[in-house]
């Protein structure tokens, strides 16, 4: 199952900083994406250096945060990387694949 399956993004740009918010549509989801999804696992799926990515949970909204430091090549009207803006990374993360026991 892609994570799509169980959630939608949204997405936000500031400087060399890009947030992606992963929210659950259905609350009995939400646990199952909290345990696919860590600051590795998203760093790796989006090429963006370890140690970089910070996750925050918010289970109220049945939603995850992610920080993404330096993801932008320097910012986003620095960037020659258009692709790499939050939307496009957004889009990216939810082709995920979430295993079943997760």
């Amino acid at each position: 199952m892609l994570l799509r399956d169980l959630a939608h993004v949204r997405t936000g740009d500031k400087g060399d900083i890009s947030q992606i918010s992963v929210i659950a549509y259905r609350a009995a989801d939400y646990p199952r994406i909290a345990r696919a999804l860590d600051a590795a696992r998203v760093g790796a799926a989006l090429g963006v250096a370890a140690g970089s990515v910070r996750r925050y949970e918010v289970p109220q909204l049945g939603a995850l945060n992610f920080v993404l430091e330096g993801a932008l090549s320097g910012g986003v009207t620095r960037s020659l990387a258009l692709d790499a803006h939050g939307k496009t990374l957004g889009a990216h993360l939810l082709a995920l694949t979430i295993g079943e026991e997760e």
